[in-house]
């Protein structure tokens, strides 16, 4: 079977969803976070469900470490794993706090829908496919928060007196950012050695997850919950 350019397989996937992606870079839920005017019970909210989709985020991480096939992909897995338990975690649990939030309540919390169908499709695609198929569904995650987060940086003034300053600090800072670029480039490489019809099935995975993306902030600002 012929193979499809191998021009940088991720910008490929990335033009092809870059619709999606622009609305999630101006969805309210967003936009209300670069000028503050987010009401702070949505963004808890937000903190509370993100925190559990993290959990089975985290799994995905775990599952790469297994799927991998060499120690320093393995170690980075690890590293991605660590990150998203201790630093990103840790945010929600900190936030959290603030307005008496206690990590017991925040571990309670049952994930919506969406929520549930989103990482169901993750953990189901990676548990039955292959590593490239697991990074292309977890990417857009990464993928698009460090893009929002780099954005909300360069375009907010005084990060220090911001209330959601640290939030966009994290998702902006480099570490996070070189974490990314990680997967995106070990995309590339596996991409390499793929038929037309497998690179097919990733970028649907990774259209997919980018939908779910943006349903997922569309569920935190308006709320959608179990209709009874």
């Amino acid at each position: 079977m012929t193979k499809i350019s191998q021009d940088r397989f991720t910008r490929q996937i990335h033009n092809r969803v870059l619709p999606v992606w622009e609305h999630i870079h101006h969805h309210p839920f967003v936009l209300g976070i670069k000028d503050g005017s987010l009401p702070m019970e949505r963004f808890m909210y937000y903190m509370k469900q993100d925190y559990v989709f993290l959990k089975d985020y985290a799994k995905l991480f775990a599952l790469g470490a297994v799927k991998a096939e060499d120690t320093e992909t393995i170690k980075w897995f690890s590293s991605l794993l660590h990150e998203t338990l201790h630093t990103e975690m840790d945010l929600h649990r900190s936030y959290c706090k603030e307005i008496g939030i206690g990590e017991e309540e925040l571990e309670a919390e049952r994930a919506t829908p969406i929520n549930l169908a989103y990482t169901r499709y993750m953990l189901t695609a990676s548990q039955q496919g292959s590593l490239a198929e697991l990074i292309s569904c977890l990417l857009p995650c990464m993928w698009s928060y460090h893009e929002i987060g780099t954005m909300l940086k360069r375009e907010v003034e005084n990060l220090s007196v911001h209330p959601y300053g640290p939030w966009i600090e994290m998702y902006a800072s480099e570490e996070f950012g070189s974490l990314s670029q990680w997967l995106k480039d070990k995309l590339d490489e596996l991409a390499e050695e793929k038929t037309t019809r497998e690179l097919e099935g990733l970028q649907n995975h990774f259209l997919t997850t980018s939908r779910f993306e943006f349903m997922f902030w569309d569920m935190v600002y308006y709320g959608h919950e179990w209709p009874v």
